[in-house]
């Protein structure tokens, strides 16, 4: 009876935190920005020159991104955080297996949250817009470069004989 009770107790320690252990505390938040050497700074002390630029950040945290460029008028994008499918499904795991313990150190560590606008698409306005050094790039575009950089999805093949 003790050894069983040991056992569940180990399980429940370790198994704590589902989300936690599986998505991690931080989260790859990755902005597309036209012009593409337009400087990108965050509310949190984030910097990137140019494209790709790839930000590491809790998941807890919410932030806003601005862009800037020479000739362009600067934007600024507010990154919220909100419970996704990947963090709802650590929490159900938990409450099967983990319990109260695991849930816990999921809300408190952040894991079920994700990012959101990720990607941070940022197309800035020229402010003269007839002056060819300046061209205008629609969010659509940035989408589309996006989308184009995805592997295609494999069809499966049914199973011969």
């Amino acid at each position: 009876m003790i050894s069983r009770l040991f056992t569940a107790a180990l399980a429940a320690v370790t198994l704590s935190g589902c989300a936690t252990v599986v998505r991690g505390v931080t989260e790859e938040v990755r902005v597309e920005v036209a012009p593409s050497n337009a400087l990108i700074a965050t509310s949190i002390g984030h910097t990137c020159k140019g494209i790709p630029c790839r930000l590491e950040v809790s998941r807890k945290t919410e932030f806003s991104v601005t862009a800037s460029a020479p000739g362009y008028r600067d934007e600024t994008v507010f990154v919220s955080t909100a419970m996704s499918g990947g963090g709802a499904a650590g929490i159900a795991g938990n409450v099967l297996v983990g319990g109260v313990i695991g849930v816990g150190v999921d809300a408190v560590s952040g894991a079920t949250l994700s990012h959101s606008p990720n990607p941070v698409l940022i197309a800035l306005t020229p402010v003269n817009p007839k002056n060819p050094a300046t061209p205008f790039v629609s969010r659509a575009d940035l989408q589309a470069k996006i989308d184009a950089e995805k592997p295609p999805v494999k069809k499966s093949k049914p199973p011969v004989g």
